[in-house]
């Protein structure tokens, strides 16, 4: 099957924490037809700031368009594709397994094979906490299947780029916006 340009890519916004920010962000994405793959949000280092990090399936036009069109709205602080950048991804899931007290000590072997942790223990069931790569998560999930999964939950993809000389590289590339708040590219 041919290459129709798809791919996912990941972007990282530092934007306000304020109310009503992530609900103008979801109805930007839902207005231009834009379909996000993986949402994660949480604060950040810096007070009144939080992080989200996005992965948006699209050709390179759409991703750049997205940047745009984030880039308008006031509450977005930097806006950066981090897709062509060496990168330090996550995503933590949490399991709950059907047990036995027959396939208990298997499932708790791959459990601890994945590097995964068993976080709850019940009569009938477990739940595993993975962290790792999508494919780790992936992996773990679909060796687990056979024992029947009763619920799962996925964090969604967090992202940065890796150490340089700038500890916070993710905050160098993109679009800035200067004190007195005119907007300008900076290099990446």
């Amino acid at each position: 099957m041919p290459n129709s340009g798809m791919e996912e890519h990941t972007i990282v916004a530092l934007v306000e924490d304020k109310p009503g920010v992530l609900t103008r962000i979801a109805s930007l994405f839902r207005r231009r037809g834009f379909n996000i793959a993986s949402l994660a949000v949480g604060k950040s280092e810096q007070p009144g700031l939080s992080r989200m990090t996005f992965v948006v399936t699209g050709d390179q036009d759409t991703v750049v368009q997205v940047t745009k069109q984030l880039d308008k709205l006031i509450e977005i602080i930097r806006v950066a594709d981090i897709s062509d950048h060496e990168t330090v991804a996550r995503e933590l899931a949490l399991i709950k397994v059907r047990t036995t007290p027959a396939t208990r000590a298997e499932i708790i072997q791959m459990v601890h094979l994945f590097r995964a942790n068993v976080v709850d223990v019940g009569a009938q069931s477990m739940v595993v906490e993975v962290t790792g790569e999508e494919d780790k998560v992936n992996a773990l999930h679909h060796l687990l299947e056979p024992f029947g999964i009763i619920e799962m939950l996925r964090t969604g993809l967090v992202a940065m780029v890796r150490g340089q000389e700038d500890p916070r590289a993710s905050d160098t590339i993109g679009i800035e916006i200067p004190e007195n708040g005119s907007r300008a590219s900076v290099p990446g």
